[in-house]
């Protein structure tokens, strides 16, 4: 299925209830994390969510997989915002939808995205953030090789937006690997190596290197004192910078939980425990 984004056809899948269950039910928009398609995690909790009585959907944001958009596997935080709304937008018109009900969980980086979408928008009335990826400038600069690793990045992102400017020509990246130093994630990351498991024909593990500096800059801790709906933290000390979630939680403008749990962050992914 289809949905109205800001430049073009988002696709997405929306998952139901059985159709025994009293309709209209609440909805949940779900965000997988960078770089990622639906079918690698969003899916997987969509298809959850359902089950247990939700009306979940999960897309492709613009430039990736199956939606449209230019320059492909681009990341955007601003655009992926707009996105999640266009999202809401198409739940809000939607039948089997409860006027007034609607949730957001964001996986990863997707928890950046999701926590900036519900300050912005009062429609939200819950979010959820899974493995939340949650940074701001000190927690780039421990993780892109501090002050002079953040510039360099930020400098080839320069170089590289010319580049697309002058010719049209994206300058791409892997995200992961395990050979090549300039990857987005320079790890033989299992998760995103394995067909079994996210390393999957749809997802072209590809990173355009000019959105570095919109995602460098992108301060989501800052967000927390904006965000008033009741928000719920799932994350593991194993997990991707847990001082992040932390002190997102602490600076929670509304109500707010943690659960602690266990595995490292690809296991949130798609490991059903």
């Amino acid at each position: 299925m289809g949905f109205a984004g800001e430049t073009g056809k988002l696709a997405g899948h929306l998952f139901l209830p059985d159709a025994d269950e009293a309709a209209p039910v609440a909805a949940v928009v779900v965000a997988g994390t960078w770089t990622s398609v639906k079918e690698q995690m969003a899916d997987r909790y969509a298809e959850e969510l359902a089950r247990r009585g939700f009306a979940a959907l999960s897309f492709d944001f613009t430039g990736y997989g199956e939606s449209d958009g230019v320059p492909r596997d681009y990341e955007s935080p601003a655009l992926k915002v707009r996105d999640l709304r266009a999202a809401a937008d198409f739940l809000a018109t939607h039948p089997a939808v409860g006027e007034g009900e609607l949730g957001v969980l964001g996986v990863c980086a997707g928890a950046m995205y999701a926590s900036a979408f519900a300050a912005e928008e009062s429609r939200v009335r819950s979010l959820a953030l899974v493995a939340p990826w949650l940074h701001d400038r000190r927690i780039c600069e421990e993780n892109y090789g501090g002050p002079e690793g953040i510039e360099a990045k930020k400098a080839a992102a320069a170089a590289a937006r010319r580049r697309y400017e002058v010719s049209g020509e994206v300058v791409y990246v892997p995200v992961v690997s395990g050979s090549d130093p300039d990857a987005a994630m320079p790890f033989a990351i299992d998760f995103y190596l394995t067909p079994e498991r996210g390393g999957i024909p749809q997802w072209p593990n590809r990173y355009a290197v000019m959105a570095w500096s919109e995602w460098l800059d992108f301060d989501a801790v800052a967000i927390a004192p904006r965000v008033t709906a009741p928000t719920l933290l799932v994350h593991s000390e194993d997990a991707a910078i847990p001082d992040g979630a932390r002190r997102f939680h602490a600076g929670l403008a509304g109500p707010g939980a943690f659960l602690w749990t266990e595995g490292d962050q690809f296991d949130f992914y798609d490991q059903p425990r």
